[in-house]
């Protein structure tokens, strides 16, 4: 068996600058290691969550990571403690909203944001006493 330490995406995109200044200013990622010509990776110091950002293009990269990523189907999900709280805060912030606040039925309560990179952010809180 493979053990692993980490689990992190890396998303093919041109707007490292944009996302890096939004996730830190939006979520509080820090940039662990930012080279503008190459990429980026974040890192939540509350919770050690990890987010990686590649230019497209880079002559280091197999061809298979050249291309632009889509942002169709992909969704970044970011869990928090209560969502309404950070619903009104990223209004505040005057944040791209693409689904306003909603419970669901299956227990869940979010909201989703698009990041500067056309990236779907997904803010979502789990309900405690759904199928209890």
């Amino acid at each position: 068996m493979i053990e692993i330490e980490a689990m992190f995406p890396v998303m093919v995109t041109q707007n490292l600058e944009s996302v890096k200044q939004f996730y830190e200013a939006v979520f509080g990622f820090n940039a662990v290691f930012y080279d503008p010509n190459f990429y980026l990776h974040l890192v939540s110091p509350n919770t050690g969550a990890q987010l990686g950002f590649l230019l497209p293009n880079h002559d280091a990269q197999p061809d298979f990571l050249h291309p632009m990523m889509s942002a169709d189907g992909y969704v970044i999900s970011l869990e928090v403690k209560d969502a309404a709280k950070a619903y009104r805060e990223a209004k505040s912030l005057n944040l791209n909203f693409v689904m306003h606040l909603k419970e669901e039925v299956w227990g869940q309560i979010h909201f989703m944001l698009q990041d500067p990179a056309g990236f779907r952010v997904d803010v979502v809180q789990h309900l405690d006493d759904v199928g209890k």
